[in-house]
């Protein structure tokens, strides 16, 4: 043998050494088993805890019982539910701190992706003042597409960062308690064990419930729950060398034949059916020794998020029924404290700022406008919950279908790595609305909305909307924004619109005509968003407009066509946090209207009008303020045309929609609701009322109400999945009285 081919034995000798013995050392840090008085080995107690949403509070309890009995946990496996109390326990976290964070756990917590709404950018906020339903649609490849699930998960994994200690990338092996999680390959159907990994991520892919989180992402896998496949992960605490398992069972029982009577009772019986297979194969594997939990948890579901506290208790009440086998696995205190504390890990955040930050895999979205609304900066310590909303943030951009990072290391650099997902079909989507109203008399409203959108169509990130309504106002608008700066400070927009609307006249209670006004235009805006508060534009218009006495006596004719040329300017600033049942924050808005000559314009006068309203809450109580007025500016009167249009629910309640029709208008409203339950992925159900005082001045029609006008309202509104819904009945002063049904935003 050449001295060169001995080298080469050597080093592969070496390399098979390095192989076997360094990892057996590390992994016996953590496994070794210890030995009684008369030195019989003790041993290796794996705990195995099963998937089942919510129900997986139940974990925390069983947990409590292993801790007072003094039962030794040298490994975890756990999948979905079980996989996120597994591995905040193997990382350390104790169980005050954990039933800690599980008591600030919700439903809406968990699910729902985006920011806090005064957070969003008022380019993505105005679709909130429209009629919209349901999801964004992609448009791609000639097909519709919609995302993967309700939700992309990025809360989730917000939430999940704060339950595990250990942040950054492990091996599994080298944690306090050596760990497992189990997802599901969604392409080849077979479960995905992992050992390794960013602890956050795991956990959000081994709790990816399909349809309702999007799948996760990794190294080329899409992955979801793991309850597919081992929702009670048995053979993988076998492989982690458990002598004794402790396995704690709390999937879902299968459904009740009356419950099975719509689609979502059949999809849930199936995944049910999927997942009580695989369970009933772990359960026929466990041993004699082993150690089978299995909670009654009653009538409560996967998806019972907001009721974390109650089950945790049930755990507790189901490991002690099985005292006697637990009790038999007891080590001595001072021995069991001793474990506790080398498993206990004391982490203090990592508050190292980093070098750079680095957005990566974007193919349309321009890095700076991603980076714009970061508020995370390099070269300052990191703080973990701004991180957190910074991922929000991004994902409210509407571009993308996930958001998550990671922290990597270069050569003397610290860089935190974003990863936003752009939308698999591109770039371009499609928006649909319905808004429904009546009185239950004489006035009944439908309108349709369909709300086409191109996004970056360049760096800067311009985007193309178009918008066709048909209804009781009909209309088409497009318009083209086009930024002047990637970060979007300042914009142009060309526009162009077409309208139709019709209008009743009412003499007092008596409706006496009814027209119709069509315009039709262009514009072109400049103007600056200013940050996430709201937007300033002023610009000019040029246009024509028809208005037509439908019925009526020729009197009340708005009168003939008109050449339109104006310079207007537009204030909207916007922190509320809803706009459908705001519970706290403020809005107002701007408006002037200048008819000039100037341009083209047949008449020239000066209409204003502004409105504003704020809201506060204490507990499930909201008080809401609103006002509206407006005018005109100087001497030139308005014409019939642009007269103010008021009444209705919430606007001089009591009153028919629209039946008050002046010049000049001064109106206030207080209102108090209050939340009589709380929704989950919606807002939920208030109860309320109103007190309101206007005055509408200068009335259309002689006669007509002008002095100071009082009334109020009762009303019910539920947030539904076509949108919100109110039933209502208002009164007046003077004896006007309506009920009113609305299905889209109403105040």
């Amino acid at each position: 043998m050449t001295p060169q081919q001995s080298a080469s034995v050597v080093a592969a000798v070496l390399l098979v050494i390095a192989a076997t013995v360094l990892p057996a050392s590390l992994w016996a840090q953590n496994t070794a088993t210890s030995r009684t008085a008369d030195g019989t080995k003790r041993p290796r107690i794996c705990l195995v805890l099963s998937g089942g949403g919510a129900r997986g509070a139940a974990h925390l309890g069983v947990l409590k019982v292993l801790e007072e009995y003094r039962v030794p946990v040298h490994c975890i496996a756990g999948t979905s539910m079980g996989s996120l109390v597994g591995a905040a326990y193997a990382t350390g976290t104790t169980l005050p701190e954990m039933d800690q964070i599980m008591r600030g756990i919700s439903t809406e917590l968990l699910f729902k992706d985006k920011p806090p709404r005064q957070e969003l950018s008022m380019r993505r906020k105005q679709d909130d003042y429209g009629i919209f339903i349901g999801p964004e649609i992609g448009i791609g490849g000639g097909e519709l597409h919609i995302g993967k699930g309700v939700v992309t998960g990025i809360q989730l994994e917000a939430v999940l960062r704060s339950l595990s200690k250990v942040k950054g990338f492990h091996q599994f092996d080298g944690l306090a308690i050596p760990f497992r999680a189990v997802a599901t390959d969604l392409v080849t159907g077979k479960a995905v064990i992992f050992s390794e990994g960013e602890l956050a991520n795991v956990m959000r892919a081994s709790m990816s419930v399909p349809g309702a989180v999007a799948p996760a992402e990794f190294g080329g896998m899409m992955l979801v729950d793991g309850m597919l496949t081992s929702n009670l992960p048995v053979q993988t605490a076998r492989e982690m060398g458990a002598d004794v398992v402790i396995a704690v069972n709390v999937g879902t029982p299968l459904l009740k034949r009356e419950k099975l009577n719509g689609i979502l009772g059949v999809s849930s019986q199936m995944l049910s059916i999927l997942t009580e297979q695989n369970v009933q194969a772990s359960l026929d594997s466990l041993k004699k020794t082993d150690v089978l939990i299995s909670p009654d948890l009653g009538d409560y579901g996967t998806g019972d998020f907001d009721d974390l506290p109650g089950i945790v208790p049930l755990g507790e009440v189901a490991a002690r029924k099985a005292a006697e086998q637990l009790k038999s696995l007891a080590i001595p205190a001072a021995e069991y404290a001793a474990l506790r504390k080398r498993q206990m890990v004391e982490v203090k955040p990592d508050l190292t700022p980093v070098d750079e930050i680095r957005i990566e895999s974007l193919q349309s979205v321009n890095p700076v406008a991603v980076a714009a609304v970061m508020k995370t900066q390099s070269g300052k310590p990191i703080d973990q919950k701004v991180l957190d909303r910074d991922m929000g943030r991004i994902y409210g951009l509407g571009n993308f279908e996930t958001v998550n990072y990671s922290f990597m290391e270069e050569p003397g650099k610290r860089i935190l790595v974003v990863n936003a997902v752009e939308k698999t079909w591109g770039m371009r989507s499609l928006r649909l609305g319905l808004g429904l109203s009546s009185d239950f008399q004489s006035s009944s409203y439908f309108n349709l909305v369909g709300s086409y959108r191109e996004y970056w169509l360049n760096s800067l990130g311009a985007e193309w909307r178009t918008d066709l309504q048909v209804g009781r106002t009909s209309s088409f608008t497009t318009e083209f924004y086009q930024p002047l700066t990637a970060r979007g400070t300042f914009f142009v927009a060309p526009n162009f619109f077409f309208e139709r609307r019709t209008s009743d006249i009412y003499q007092n209670e008596d409706r006496v005509a009814s027209y119709s006004v069509q315009a039709a235009g262009v514009g072109l805006d400049v103007g600056s968003v200013l940050g996430q508060y709201g937007e300033l534009r002023v610009g000019v218009q040029r246009g024509r407009l028809k208005p037509e006495l439908e019925i009526g006596p020729a009197v009340l004719s708005p009168g003939p066509s008109v050449d339109q040329g104006a310079f207007r300017l537009r204030l909207v600033l916007d922190q509320m946090d809803s706009v459908h049942f705001p519970r706290a924050g403020w809005r107002t808005t701007a408006k002037v209207y200048k008819s000039s000559g100037t341009l083209g314009a047949d008449e020239s006068y000066t209409r204003w009008d502004m409105d504003g309203a704020a809201a506060y809450s204490i507990g499930p109580h909201t008080f809401n303020a609103g006002i509206k007025a407006g005018g005109r500016i100087g001497s030139d009167r308005l014409p019939r045309y642009e007269f103010f249009q008021w009444g209705g629910f919430l606007q001089q309640s009591g009153y028919a929609t629209g039946q008050l029709i002046g010049e000049k208008i001064v109106f206030g409203r207080v209102m108090y609701y209050h939340r009589i339950f709380k929704g989950t992925m919606l807002e939920g159900a208030y109860g309320g009322v109103s007190l309101e005082a206007g005055k509408v001045s200068d009335p259309l029609v002689a006669g007509s109400p002008d002095g100071l006008l009082k009334s109020g309202s009762l009303f019910l509104g539920l947030d539904t999945p076509i949108g919100p819904a109110y039933l209502a009945y208002g009164q007046a002063t003077g004896g006007n009285n309506s009920l009113y049904f609305f299905l889209g935003r109403a105040f």
